[in-house]
Formats: structure tokens, C-alpha cells, sequence
């Protein structure tokens, strides 16, 4: 028996990867001289974010939990 129900999945490339992939195209056909660092940004900013944030958050719920 065929399975009728159809699945809805969600995915993709996204905005970061998208700009990842653009901003790694300019700099291999020489049209932007910029450090591997700043062409890599929207991957790793938003790594870095996140750890920001869940360490202010583990910061600020311990310093709650004294009160």
C-alpha cells in the first residue's frame, strides 16, 4: 500500500549561506579583496551570538536565583 500523506519539509540554503556563497564568488573571481575572515562573517556571527547570548542568560538566571 502507497503511503497518501504528504510531508511538508522545510530547508534550504538560508540568508547566511546564500551570503556566504555570494560573498566566497566575488572573492575567488577577484572582485572583492577582503580578509577569509570578513567573507566567512555570516557563518560564524551567528555562532557567536548565540553563545553570547546563552552565556548572559546562564549569567543572569544564576544572579536571579540569588534573590
Amino acid at each position: 500500500m502507497e503511503n497518501n500523506k504528504t510531508e511538508n519539509k522545510k530547508g534550504g540554503i538560508g540568508f547566511c549561506g546564500l551570503l556566504t556563497i555570494v560573498f566566497i564568488t566575488l572573492k575567488l573571481c577577484g572582485v572583492i579583496a577582503w580578509s577569509w575572515v570578513w567573507i566567512l562573517a555570516p557563518v560564524w556571527i551567528p555562532i557567536v551570538l548565540s553563545l553570547v547570548i546563552t552565556v548572559i542568560s546562564y549569567i543572569l538566571i544564576k544572579h536571579l536565583k540569588k534573590y
